[in-house]
């Protein structure tokens, strides 16, 4: 059965990911953003209303226009370091913006919800992997932000009958393997995106000592002193949405769920640019630069339940593979 979905944060990089994707499965997709760091034109599927999750009425206004059947959110301030020298602008967007959406649906009758939660809301881990058992303690802003809203959502689960699906993504990554989308972040703080930005640099004939690229921290407790990340593909996280929203949509979620989304295997800033280098061939250096506040160590996945449950996996389970698709929507654009 196909539905009407309200896409929050649909202009922006995984947002605009998932509209592309709803389209082509054949759903209705709303598109609601206020375009601070998402792109009109990355919308391809769909109308878009421009809002703001801080404008009460521009929800209400949106939910009376659209008979909406689930709601993706996806709008959100996302950086750990920002959030650490400015928590106000993500308390207010990120917590008191979802509170509205949250209220908004109430509101409108809308009761089934797909949240994009993080990896950041479990703190250091003590464990190689982390599952969904792993206690939640954040060490930034930006994890006890997204905490506070899956603690609020099953508030409204248990009060307002709002069920939902968080999913905690560890590092999204890649791009459309269409080469239509892909990461357009200004400022640029993700790690892959910022190395082959860098190849793009050398390949058009600068010198490669010349190098602008940072390493935040080669002083971890890891094997090359680099942080390890679990590196998801967007389009997987999208697909991992969609399996949601199926189960929220088949009335098998009586409540709030969460699952985790990762690939299993952790990989290094280091391996992370040796795999960029190999795919580009291109001699891709680097200098070592202080650690970025409130950064972990480690973080991997144990994604068994979104495997068990949801009947979940990532396809894209190599770095190299994730790698080359952002390496073909660069090249293209």
């Amino acid at each position: 059965m196909k539905s009407t979905v309200l896409v929050v944060g649909g202009a922006g990089y995984i947002g605009s990911h998932m509209v592309k994707m709803l389209g082509g499965e054949g759903h209705r997709v709303v598109s609601f953003d206020n375009l601070c760091t998402g792109h009109r034109d990355a919308v391809l599927s769909g109308p878009l209303f421009e809002g703001d999750v801080l404008d009460t009425a521009a929800l209400r206004q949106v939910f009376s226009e659209h008979a909406v059947d689930i709601v993706m959110h996806f709008a959100a301030f996302c950086y750990v370091g920002e959030s650490v020298v400015a928590p106000q602008k993500y308390y207010r967007n990120n917590v008191v913006g979802t509170l509205n959406l949250l209220d908004a649906m109430v509101a409108a009758n809308v009761g089934k919800l797909v949240f994009s939660s993080t990896c950041a809301t479990y703190g250091v881990p003590n464990t190689d992997t982390l599952d969904e058992t792993h206690p939640q303690w954040p060490v930034n802003p930006y994890g006890r932000t997204k905490l506070t809203i899956e603690q609020a959502i099953g508030d409204y689960a248990a009060a307002y009958a709002l069920n939902s699906v968080s999913l905690r993504y560890f590092n999204a990554a890649g791009c459309d393997a269409e080469g239509k989308l892909g990461e357009r972040h200004e400022p640029e703080t993700h790690l892959i995106p910022l190395v082959l930005r860098e190849a793009l640099r050398v390949r058009g004939g600068g010198d490669p000592a010349a190098t602008g690229l940072r390493v935040l921290g080669g002083d971890f407790d890891t094997p090359d002193g680099t942080c390890i990340r679990d590196y998801v593909h967007v389009e997987d996280l999208c697909r991992a949405h969609l399996a949601a929203a199926t189960r929220l949509a088949s009335g098998l979620v009586g409540g709030a769920e969460a699952y985790n989304l990762g690939t299993g295997c952790g990989v290094s800033v280091k391996e992370v640019i040796a795999a960029c280098s190999a795919a580009t061939g291109i001699d891709i250096r680097y200098r070592i630069a202080g650690r970025r506040p409130g950064d972990p160590p480690k973080l991997v996945a144990n994604a068994a339940r979104a495997a068990r449950v949801l009947g979940w996996s990532p396809r894209y389970a190599e770095i190299e593979s994730i790698v080359a698709t952002a390496w073909n929507y660069m090249l293209n654009r």
